[in-house]
C-alpha cells in the first residue's frame, strides 16, 4: 500500500510538471509582452510594457520570480558606469524559471529553475579560462554583454518598435528576460526563488572574495571595510574560515548589531577615532596590520586604507567594491615593497554555472544561512522604484522585489 501511495506522488508530481513545462512553453517561438523597469536615462526609471523576442540560439527566456537590488543597479541608474547604456532594462540578481529554449540549447530546459549570472561560464575546451582553476572570467561573450546586446549583436527587448539595450546580460528589471545559456546556473528546485535570487551577485561575491581570492585561514585576523550585503558576506565568510579577529568598519554605527551576529569581533567608526586614521588604528590593535583586509565600499581612498592597514610582510587586500567611473587607486610604492599585495575579485571568482548550484545546495541543507540579508520585500515589479529607495537606506541589505 506505502509503494502504490508512493508511486502515486511520484506521477502526481511528474504530472505536475509535465503541466508546468506545458504552460512555460505556450509562447515558445512567440514575442511576450510583458512588464518592465525601462531606464530611459540617467536617474529615470519607469514601468513599461515592452516586447520579448524569442531567444534565438544559444540564448534562453526566463521567467523572472524575484529579483533583489544590487547598488550595482544604483551606480549604473546615477550614470557612473562607463558600459552604462541607455536605454536599458538593469537588473542582475534575481531568481526564475525557464519559459523557452533556443537551438542548441542543452543544458536547461522550460521549468527548470535558474539563477542568471553575470560571470559566464562556457566550459568550452578552448576556453583557457574556463580550463583554468585560477579565475572564473570566462569572456566568452563579454565583448557584446559589455556593448548592452546579445552573442549576435542585437537585442531582444524593444518598446514601442524601438530595441533597448540589455545590461549585465541578464536584464532582471523585467518580468521576461532573455539570456544567453551559459549565463544560466541550475539550481534546486526545492529552493524558494525569492531568497535564491541572493545567489545572483552580492552574497557569493562577499563570501567567495574569503574563500577562493584571498584563501584566509583559520586563526587569521580580517578587517572588513563597508557593511552593506557584500561586506556583511565577507564577515559571515570569514567567521565560516575560522578568522580569530574580524574588523567591521563602517561610518553607520547601526551597522554594529548585524556584524557581530555574523561574526564580527570589533566595530569600527572611522569618524570616531579621535583623529587616527583607520589604517594607523588598525596596525596599532594588531601591532603590525590585519592578515586580510576587504573594501566592499567602491571608494578608492577606502581601498588606499584597506591595502596601508594590512599586515607588514604578507598582507593581502582585496578590491571589491565597484569604483565611479574615472577613478584610480594610488599608494606608495613602500606599501608593497614591504610585503603587502593587492588583490581584486569579481563574482568571488566562483565559476557560475558550477558553484552557483552548489551554494544553493549548502543553503538548502542549513549551512550557508542568507536569510537574514534580505531586509525588504516589494510585490510586484511596478514597486522597484520603492525597492530602489529603500536600498538607499542605511539600514536595508537587500531589497527584494516579487514579480
Amino acid at each position: 500500500m506505502l509503494s502504490l501511495a508512493r508511486h502515486a506522488v511520484r506521477r502526481s508530481s511528474a504530472m505536475a510538471a509535465a503541466f508546468q513545462r506545458r504552460a512555460m512553453s505556450a509562447h515558445a517561438g512567440k514575442t511576450i509582452e510583458c512588464k518592465a523597469a525601462v531606464a530611459s536615462e540617467p536617474h529615470k526609471l519607469s514601468i513599461e510594457t515592452v516586447s520579448v523576442a524569442p531567444p534565438k540560439a544559444g540564448e534562453v527566456r526566463i521567467k523572472v520570480v524575484a529579483n533583489a537590488i544590487c547598488h550595482t543597479d544604483l551606480y549604473t541608474l546615477q550614470g557612473q558606469d562607463p558600459e552604462g547604456k541607455f536605454p536599458c532594462i538593469l537588473g542582475h540578481e534575481a531568481g526564475a524559471i525557464v519559459e523557452s529554449v533556443g537551438e542548441g540549447v542543452t543544458s536547461v530546459a522550460p521549468g527548470d529553475h535558474v539563477i542568471p549570472c553575470y560571470t559566464p561560464e562556457c566550459r568550452e575546451p578552448d576556453c583557457i579560462f574556463c580550463q583554468s582553476d585560477k579565475t572564473n572570467l570566462c569572456p566568452r561573450i563579454r565583448a557584446t554583454q559589455g556593448q548592452g546586446v546579445m552573442p549576435d549583436g542585437t537585442s531582444r527587448f524593444s518598446l514601442n518598435g524601438e530595441p533597448l539595450y540589455h545590461f549585465m546580460g541578464t536584464s532582471t528589471f523585467s518580468e521576461y528576460t532573455v539570456c544567453a545559456e551559459i549565463s544560466l546556473a541550475k539550481i534546486s528546485k526545492e529552493a524558494d526563488l525569492k531568497k535564491a535570487c541572493l545567489f545572483g551577485c552580492g552574497v557569493p561575491t562577499g563570501l567567495g572574495a574569503v574563500f577562493n581570492t584571498l584563501k584566509v585561514e583559520a586563526g587569521s585576523s580580517v578587517a572588513v571595510f563597508g557593511l552593506g550585503a557584500v561586506g556583511l558576506a565577507v564577515i559571515q565568510a570569514a567567521k565560516m574560515a575560522g578568522a580569530s579577529r574580524i574588523f567591521a568598519i563602517d561610518i553607520n554605527d547601526e551597522k554594529k548589531d548585524i556584524a557581530t551576529q555574523l561574526g564580527a569581533t570589533d566595530f569600527v567608526n572611522p569618524e570616531k577615532l579621535d583623529g587616527k586614521t583607520t589604517q594607523d588604528y588598525l596596525v596599532g590593535e594588531t601591532t603590525w596590520g590585519v592578515d586580510y583586509t576587504f573594501d566592499a565600499t567602491g571608494h578608492v581612498d577606502v581601498m588606499r586604507t584597506a591595502l596601508e592597514a594590512s599586515h607588514r610582510g604578507w598582507g593581502k587586500s582585496c578590491v571589491i567594491g565597484v569604483a565611479a567611473a574615472g577613478h584610480e587607486i594610488s599608494t606608495r610604492p613602500f606599501q608593497l615593497v614591504t610585503g603587502r599585495s593587492w588583490w581584486g575579485t569579481a563574482f568571488g571568482g566562483y565559476k557560475s554555472r558550477t558553484d552557483v548550484p552548489e551554494l544553493v545546495n549548502q543553503y538548502l541543507s542549513g549551512d550557508l544561512p542568507v536569510d537574514h540579508y534580505i531586509t525588504n520585500y516589494f510585490e510586484g515589479i511596478e514597486r522597484t522604484e520603492e525597492a530602489i529607495a529603500a536600498s538607499k537606506n542605511g539600514q536595508c541589505l537587500r531589497a527584494v522585489v516579487v514579480y
